[in-house]
């Protein structure tokens, strides 16, 4: 039997919006034209969000896609460096390996 006294409680996982650097970049010119309050209002979002963007850009003072762009080559130069490191390591042990061998 089920108990009908307590509601059902349902976890949802709150989908969360990915916007486009060129929104934001538009939507950083309309908050100086009309404000943060009137834009946000007027694009659906909150002016909270619309504060953190022009922090970020003024922090930055790149366009997002500047942004975007110099993290995603950020990332790539990680991962090559990480495989560089393991080829070093790699031939650290092969280089060691040989050097205990007799000829």
């Amino acid at each position: 039997m089920k108990n009908n006294d307590q509601p059902a409680t349902i976890a949802t996982k709150s989908k969360r919006n990915k916007y486009t650097s060129q929104f934001k970049e538009q939507a950083l010119e309309r908050a100086k034209q009309d404000g943060v309050p009137k834009a946000a209002k007027d694009l659906g979002i909150a002016q909270a969000m619309l504060y953190s963007w022009q922090a970020k850009s003024r922090q930055t003072g790149q366009p997002f896609e500047e942004q975007k762009l110099q993290q995603a080559e950020i990332a790539r130069l990680k991962r090559e460096n990480a495989r560089l490191e393991e080829e070093v390591a790699f031939l650290k042990k092969a280089a060691a390996y040989f050097a205990k061998q007799p000829r």
